[in-house]
């Protein structure tokens, strides 16, 4: 159980990131303020037990980390902002509609159409956990970062795995662990689970384990 504090902290902390970033496009410091207000609302609502602010939070580290390699860091990190704004269990159109969200607000943050597209198109990449852009490494980047989890340690993946089956509660068991062993699955079949040459290094085999011993626990 985290503490308020932390909790409190850390969304202290967010909230500095967010501004720092969005201010530098927008010429109204309010619609910085508007638009965290509504970050906030979407990852905080009742139904997000892991796609929430501590996962945009990791991923937000993950980038700071690998930032000398990221080509447009500013891009890449609005789309950790996006990419799960739209989050519904018993939907399939969840990254459409949070890329669509995305490149609607940045256009009032004076984004140039290109980078909102990029922005569109980084978020939609994460339906399918495939690249759509390949011109440099970030879309890599972005992917790796969202899939880190599944190469923690057991006792963190376990407890993303409890979280997970929370958010989708709404569904039995049956229903839940067919579907869920069919994207377990999906993820072993590829070559890698990993785009980036660093993260196949370090998580490649662990996310691997993981998915193997969930499986056999379904």
């Amino acid at each position: 159980m985290i503490s308020t504090f932390v909790r409190n902290d850390m969304i202290a902390q967010l909230r500095s990131k967010w501004i720092n970033l969005s201010s530098k496009y927008a010429e109204d410091e309010k619609i910085t303020i508007t638009f965290w207000d509504e970050i906030l609302k979407h990852y905080t609502s009742n139904n997000r037990y892991y796609h929430n602010l501590y996962h945009i939070q990791n991923m937000l580290l993950q980038a700071e980390e690998h930032k000398s390699v990221i080509e447009d860091f500013d891009v890449l990190v609005f789309s950790i902002w996006y990419h799960d704004i739209i989050y519904k269990s018993t939907k399939k159109d969840n990254e459409e509609k949070s890329g669509l969200f995305a490149k609607k607000a940045l256009k009032k943050l004076n984004i140039e159409e290109k980078r909102r597209e990029n922005v569109q198109k980084l978020i939609i990449s994460t339906k399918k956990h495939q690249i759509v852009l390949d011109n440099n490494q970030d879309n890599a980047f972005l992917l790796d970062f969202d899939l880190s989890i599944l190469g923690a340690d057991w006792e963190t993946y376990k407890n993303y795995t409890h979280q997970i089956r929370k958010e989708y509660k709404i569904y039995p068991d049956f229903i839940y662990k067919l579907g869920r062993k069919k994207v377990l699955r999906h993820f072993l079949d590829r070559e890698t689970l990993y785009f980036t040459k660093a993260y196949r290094l370090k998580f490649e085999y662990q996310a691997r384990e993981n998915l193997l011993k969930e499986i056999e626990l379904l």
